[in-house]
């Protein structure tokens, strides 16, 4: 149990940073959009590896030849729409920071791509899936909620500079898993 605890911590952390980065942006983070977050977060996280470990190894070669690619190029791209959306009004900036679907999707499916490949190994291993999932998916659901309550904290202070730091967050998390990815 421990093992799976400190493994849904680890799968959370990415999640944890976007969160904190969306509540950045967020005009009015309350509670139940911040769980809405956590609920995206939490739900992607927990089906990935469901998804992985029914694809085992059929699929194993083809998705860990690009996830690397897939992650950084999400992360960048959405990194840059809140670099671009820093110095934009709020009317113009509405969809950066909303909570639809066509803005957390790639978001979620970003920050969960790693529990594909957790996921993978899950078939291996002897395991309780259900619990293992289930971990996963509060863990991020809670640390996510919580990350975009944190955000939204500081972002009612410093609000342009807050969307600037969290746009140059997502870029740079997005070239660490590059770099990761590719040489170490």
């Amino acid at each position: 149990m421990i093992q799976i605890l400190l493994l849904a911590v680890g799968l959370a952390m990415d999640a944890f940073a976007v969160a904190v980065t969306l509540g950045l942006g967020l005009r009015k983070a309350d509670w139940r959009g911040a769980m809405i977050v956590g609920a995206y977060f939490g739900l992607f996280q927990a089906g990935m590896p469901l998804i992985g470990y029914f694809a085992g190894t059929l699929f194993a070669d083809y998705i860990t030849a690009f996830d690397t690619w897939l992650v950084f190029a999400l992360l960048v791209f959405l990194g840059g729409k809140m670099l671009l959306g820093a110095h934009k009004t709020d009317e113009e900036n509405k969809d950066a920071a909303s909570l639809v679907p066509r803005v957390m999707i790639p978001f979620a499916l970003a920050t969960s791509i790693d529990a594909l490949a957790v996921g993978i190994s899950f078939a291996f291993w002897q395991i309780n899936l259900f619990v293992a999932v289930v971990f996963i998916g509060v863990v991020t659901f809670a640390l996510s909620t919580a990350g975009v309550k944190i955000g939204a904290h500081f972002g009612e202070r410093y609000k342009t500079k807050a969307t600037i730091a969290g746009g140059l967050i997502l870029v740079g998390i997005g070239v660490w898993v590059l770099v990761e990815g590719l040489f170490l």
